[in-house]
């Protein structure tokens, strides 16, 4: 018989009030309701999409919020329900957790794409995240780690899931030209050690403004990195004659996505993956005449969160001080600070409750 470990009535949490303003705060420790169970949060990392959020310039986050979406912990109470592969919740089993909840009933949610479901709702956006000690999280979203994962591998399965299927939708074909990637932070980084994988033989150029991410680029297998500077434009013209064959964008600023545009082959694919600028002005005449191919992609399936799991634990990404730092969740507040005015060039930053 299974005797429940003691909670505190109180836990730690990390609260957005509002633009540049994080700050810890005692909440009392949440209950998990029909179907959820309560994890204890042992590893959750910090998303762009966060960072975009904390200036105040993303329009799925309100203040006051617990943000927090790539997290895995340990269950600690079981509010009923299945976990993802049918098992059978069980407090002290390690899970990693999909924040994306759909609705389960739309048409969306129904052919598998819940993603795209109009009432989604996503951990750490519309529901209080993982920037805390304890998080109520469906069942049926957490997906059982081997006892041989680490701990950080909870908190990469998510942006891996969101590049996998951005690799994937952008249907690159390294016959027609190299692919090129904006960006080097998480999900840029991730497309690349995607997209390598699957076409070792291809050219892949990434450009980003951190030395230290390109560095990281070149070691997972870029074929040439780029100063994402004033001169970015020229210099990827230089190594791009003929256009790159398709573009991914993963930071989603103005600027990356005119860049993206402007150096695909015509008829060539630009991904938008990236969610820096809620919205940016594009030539739509010259995406006309060149018959350029635009396609978002947001987040993952399950079939995405599950390879992407699956990649995790046959190991296509090792943990690195080059690209991959933890920190303590008391110390988010400067994190986020650092993360935004350049201080931390790190590409991930892992919290700790």
């Amino acid at each position: 018989m299974h005797i429940e470990e003691p909670l505190p009535p109180m836990m730690e949490t990390l609260v957005w009030l509002g633009p540049r303003c994080m700050e810890m705060q005692l909440q009392p420790t949440p209950t998990p309701g029909q179907d959820e169970v309560l994890v204890e949060v042992t590893a959750v990392g910090v998303c762009g999409s966060e960072l975009s959020g904390y200036l105040g310039r993303n329009s799925l986050r309100r203040p006051p919020l617990v943000m927090g979406h790539e997290f895995g912990g340990r269950i600690v109470r079981v509010g009923g329900g299945a976990l993802a592969n049918g098992e059978a919740p069980s407090p002290g089993r390690r899970v990693v957790v999909n924040p994306l909840i759909g609705c389960g009933a739309c048409r969306l949610c129904c052919s598998g794409l819940p993603n795209l479901c109009p009432h989604r709702q996503i951990i750490g956006a519309h529901r209080p995240g993982a920037f805390a000690r304890y998080v109520c999280a469906p069942a049926a979203q957490c997906w059982p780690l081997s006892d041989v994962v680490s701990d950080w591998v909870a908190a990469l399965v998510e942006p891996l899931a969101c590049a996998l299927r951005g690799v994937h939708h952008v249907q690159w074909q390294p016959e027609k030209g190299p692919l090129l990637i904006l960006g080097a932070g998480p999900i840029g980084l991730f497309c690349l050690a995607v997209a390598h994988q699957e076409q070792p033989e291809g050219a892949i150029l990434v450009s980003d403004r951190i030395e230290r991410r390109l560095q990281q680029a070149q070691q997972w297998g870029a074929s040439a990195t780029v100063d994402g500077g004033d001169a970015a434009e020229r210099d990827l013209r230089s190594l791009l004659p003929e256009g790159a064959a398709a573009v991914i964008d993963a930071v989603g600023s103005d600027a990356t996505r005119k860049l993206a545009v402007q150096l695909v082959q015509p008829g060539g694919c630009v991904l938008f993956i990236g969610l820096h600028d809620e919205s940016s002005p594009l030539e739509a005449n010259y995406l006309v005449r060149q018959e350029i191919v635009i396609r978002g992609s947001f987040a993952y399936t399950p079939a995405d969160f599950a390879a992407a799991l699956g990649l995790l634990e046959t190991g296509l990404i090792a943990p690195a001080p080059t690209w991959l730092e933890e920190r303590p969740l008391h110390e988010g507040a400067q994190i986020f600070a650092g993360l935004i005015d350049g201080a931390i060039t790190t590409p991930k930053v892992i919290l700790r409750p």
